[in-house]
C-alpha cells in the first residue's frame, strides 16, 4: 500500500447546539490509491464525517487536510480535484439522465464523454428518461456518474449502493473496483458487511462519533474473540474467567476456537457431560459491527 497520506484527520469533532456531539475526535489517515471505508450504524457519525472531509462541513474542533489543503480555505484548489456522492441527489426531475450529467459535466475542467459514463453505469438504455421516471436505485446510478465523470483523484462515496438491487450492487461494487485500480483514491460509507469486505482496504468502525476500532478487516476480526456456547452448567475452572451466563446459556469467548472447542469437548467426554445446545462461531465482521453496535 501506498503511504502517501491523501488525507488526514486529527481530534476531528463535529458538534450540534450545545448537547450534541456526532463526531468525537476522530483520527485517522487515508492513503494515495486505497478504498478506506467508514462503517457504523445509522446515527454512528458517518455522514457527518464524511461532510467535514468533502468541505461541506466545518469541523467543530481538531483539523482535516485533504491533498495537504484545508478543504474548506483551500476549496478552490481541492474541489476539483474531488468527487462526491451524497445520499440524496436532488436531482431535477424534468431533466432526463443523459441531460442531468451533461449539465453536471458543463461544470467540470476535464470530465470524461457522457455517453462513455452513462454505459459505465448501465444507464445508455436509460439515458433519454426523465429522472422523475428513474427507479430508486437508477437514481443512484446517476449519482454514481456525476461523481466520476470528472476523474477526480479522490472520490467520496456515502452509502453508494442503498437502493440497488443484488445484482446492480455487485456490478456498482466492480466498476467502484476499477475505479480504484486506475489509481483513485475513494472513502465510502455503508452498512452492507459483505461491501466493506470486498472492497475495502482499511476500514474503521464507528459508533457514537468515535472510532472504536480500525485496520483492515482481517486485522479488526483478529482482535475479536470467537464464541462458544452452550445451555448452562459448570464448567473446567480453566475457561471461568472467559465465561458468562445469561439466560441459560453459558458463553466461553476465546482468541483461539479449535483449541479451546477440541479442550472443552475432550472434557466432556471424560466426565460424561453433555453439551446441549453446543454451538462455535468464529469471529467474523458481523459480529465485531454487532457488539459495536450493541455497546459491547
Amino acid at each position: 500500500m501506498n503511504t502517501t497520506p491523501v488525507l488526514t484527520a486529527r481530534g476531528l469533532t463535529r458538534t450540534y447546539g450545545s448537547s450534541f456531539t456526532a463526531v468525537d475526535g476522530i483520527d485517522f489517515d487515508i492513503y494515495e490509491g486505497e478504498i478506506f471505508g467508514l462503517l457504523g450504524t445509522n446515527g454512528a457519525g458517518k455522514t457527518s464525517t464524511l461532510e467535514i472531509l468533502e468541505g461541506l462541513a466545518k469541523a467543530s474542533a481538531g483539523t482535516v487536510k485533504v491533498f495537504g489543503l484545508d478543504p474548506i480555505k483551500d476549496r478552490k484548489k481541492v474541489r476539483p480535484r474531488q468527487g462526491l456522492m451524497m445520499q440524496e441527489g436532488g436531482f431535477p426531475t424534468d431533466l432526463t439522465a443523459r441531460e442531468t450529467l451533461s449539465m453536471w459535466a458543463g461544470t467540470l475542467s476535464n470530465p470524461l464523454p457522457v455517453g462513455t459514463v452513462l454505459d459505465w453505469v448501465s444507464l445508455d438504455h436509460r439515458a433519454n428518461v426523465r429522472v422523475s421516471s428513474l427507479s430508486g436505485g437508477e437514481v443512484r446510478r446517476l449519482d454514481l456518474a456525476c461523481a466520476i465523470i470528472g476523474q477526480p483523484q479522490l472520490l467520496f462515496l456515502d452509502e453508494p449502493t442503498t437502493g440497488l438491487d443484488p445484482e446492480s450492487r455487485r456490478q456498482a461494487w466492480e466498476l467502484i473496483a476499477s475505479i480504484q485500480s486506475s489509481g483513485t483514491t475513494i472513502v465510502l460509507t455503508t452498512h452492507y458487511l459483505e461491501e466493506a469486505e470486498y472492497l475495502c482496504d482499511r476500514l474503521a468502525i464507528m459508533h457514537e462519533g468515535k472510532i472504536v476500532t480500525s485496520g483492515t478487516s482481517d486485522s479488526v476480526v483478529a482482535g475479536h474473540p470467537s464464541t462458544i456456547k452452550f445451555d448452562e452448567l459448570a464448567i473446567p475452572v480453566e475457561f471461568e474467567s472467559r465465561a458468562t451466563s445469561h439466560r441459560g446459556t453459558t458463553t466461553i469467548t476465546t482468541h483461539q476456537l479449535q483449541k479451546d472447542l477440541a479442550k472443552l469437548l475432550a472434557w466432556a467426554e471424560e466426565t460424561g457431560t453433555e453439551l446441549s445446545g453446543l454451538k462455535a462461531s468464529a469471529a467474523s465482521l458481523e459480529s465485531v459491527f454487532l457488539d459495536i453496535a450493541e455497546g459491547k
